[in-house]
């Protein structure tokens, strides 16, 4: 039997998406052409994110059906909520098993281009006041990323720290109440401002902040490199290094499954 190829998805992975897919019943009057595997499609879905392929351009003799196909797929899966219902359900899985260190997470946001400009872009400051994105990422103590936002390239790290906080979801997996605010919080320099701490800590978490204006060495580095690791993990996806999408949701629809398959690659390991 051959190697699985990285975008097709495997039995583990399926029999968790395939229960949150909608269900579409055919018509009986009129019915058309035969609707084309879930699976396969997903598959289609993956392969562009990996490749960062145009979707006018994927490959029909890989049993992917149409790019268009398989664009609609991505967009009525996300609206039904499908890609942070998988991510919700895998972090649950993580916690179970004991994967998840969740008292201490790390936030930072990345640039990235955004070609055909589009909802949630701006000049980069960066690159030249060329039209940008931002990626903004919590992640873990180990680097399992918990909530991602998209936002424009223009826009400050320090004010989305607060949304993401807030775009934890309640991670279930223990008996009790599900877990959603950590205990410490680490950042750099860029979310240097007393308001955002002030903010934090009423949410009862403790900011570990770099200071703006001292030499580095503070020694949170060894906590915050986990969350570079993660956007390196994350743009190892062709379609998440540059974004081709005007339209922001499908766009977020890409990154959240980008952080779904990092979720399911460490928790497969805890499976076997």
């Amino acid at each position: 039997m051959g190697q699985r190829r990285p975008w097709e998805v495997d039995d583990g992975l399926w029999e968790r998406i395939a229960p949150l897919l909608p269900v579409v019943e055919r018509r009986i009057r009129y019915p058309g052409r035969k609707r084309l595997d879930d699976r396969r499609v997903l598959n289609g879905i993956l392969f562009v994110l990996y490749t960062g392929i145009p979707w006018e351009f994927l490959p029909q003799e890989l049993g992917f059906g149409s790019g268009m196909t398989c664009w609609r797929r991505l967009r009525d899966w996300n609206e039904a909520g499908v890609w942070q219902q998988l991510h919700e359900l895998l972090l649950a899985e993580l916690r179970a098993r004991d994967v998840l260190d969740l008292p201490r997470v790390s936030v930072d946001g990345s640039h990235l281009r955004a070609l055909k400009g589009g909802d949630a872009t701006g000049p980069s400051p960066v690159d030249r006041g060329k039209t940008g994105s931002k990626h903004h990422v919590i992640v873990d103590a180990s680097g399992i990323p918990l909530a991602a936002t998209v936002t424009g390239g223009n826009r400050n790290d320090v004010t989305q720290l607060l949304p993401l906080i807030h775009a934890v979801p309640p991670i279930r997996g223990k008996r009790g109440r599900p877990r959603r605010r950590p205990d410490v919080l680490y950042a750099d320099r860029g979310y240097d401002h007393d308001i955002y701490r002030r903010q934090i800590c009423e949410l009862g978490i403790r900011p570990l902040i770099a200071r703006r204006g001292t030499e580095h060495g503070s020694g949170l580095g060894k906590n915050r490199w986990v969350v570079e690791a993660a956007f390196a993990l994350l743009h190892w996806f062709r379609r998440l290094r540059i974004r081709w999408e005007i339209r922001a949701d499908i766009h977020r629809a890409f990154l959240t499954l980008g952080c779904v398959i990092i979720c399911w690659r460490r928790l497969k390991p805890s499976l076997q």
